[in-house]
């Protein structure tokens, strides 16, 4: 495949690795918005850049009717016009907010962990994420998709918060420590123990393999995807 990255930080140079040892063409390396002209005719873009300037990068490129794989976090507000905007070109969109088999593995037993607690009163819950320090949005994009997970599947809760929490809000702890690449952990927590399921990146191959995979998978296939479609999850 033609594949073209926009953004062009540590991920991207770790995509651009990846996708070449599996046989692709990287035809560009944009930090610029892409154009027609930069993106150099791709069968399909990645794009891994800043939340200020995902939306723009992306409706450029669906607008040129190339499918988009997306991995950027914290622009979530206008995603279903990013959905809208992929079926109006017939082209592809496929956001991730994390693409590891390890945590898209961690969301579907989030998800029935959510499901078993649902009756059981004794337990509180909380999630927590640790990541690097340049890290630009709190709570992360995969905690996000953890605590949709757990409030689509345990009506005890409604909505997420950000640390301090009041009814039926799920509590999201975000910590900025050092290089981390990404820890999530759930805990459900009674007055005589705490069950905790956690996922520990020890870096960001996982991550950029995962997008080459998507890329690869959408190849030829039209609408609004995710890595549950990718995986059979």
């Amino acid at each position: 495949m033609k594949i073209a990255l926009v953004g062009y930080g540590k991920m991207g140079k770790i995509i651009d690795e990846i996708a070449q040892k599996r046989g692709h063409e990287v035809v560009a390396r944009l930090k610029e918005t892409p154009t027609a002209e930069n993106l150099n005719n791709p069968d399909v873009v990645i794009e891994f850049s800043l939340p200020e300037v995902a939306y723009d990068n992306i409706k450029a490129c669906l607008e040129n009717k190339i499918p988009v794989i997306c991995g950027t976090t914290g622009w979530l507000e206008k995603k279903a016009e990013v959905e809208k905007l992929a079926v109006d070109n017939n082209t592809a969109f496929l956001y991730g907010s994390n693409f590891s088999l390890g945590v898209n593995l961690f969301f579907a037993l989030n998800e029935k962990l959510a499901d078993l607690m649902k009756n059981v009163d004794e337990y509180s819950c909380q999630l927590e994420e640790i990541h690097h320090i340049h890290k630009k949005d709190a709570p992360s994009g995969t905690a996000i998709s953890i605590a949709e997970g757990i409030i689509n599947n345990n009506p005890k809760f409604d909505a997420w918060k950000l640390e301090e929490t009041e009814g039926k809000q799920l509590g999201i702890f975000a910590v900025r420590e050092d290089e981390v690449p990404g820890t999530h952990s759930v805990f459900y927590r009674s007055e005589v123990d705490e069950i905790e399921i956690k996922h520990t990146a020890f870096n960001r191959n996982g991550f950029a393999l995962g997008a080459v995979v998507a890329a690869e998978w959408i190849k030829d296939k039209k609408g609004n995807f995710g890595m549950k479609d990718v995986l059979g999850l």
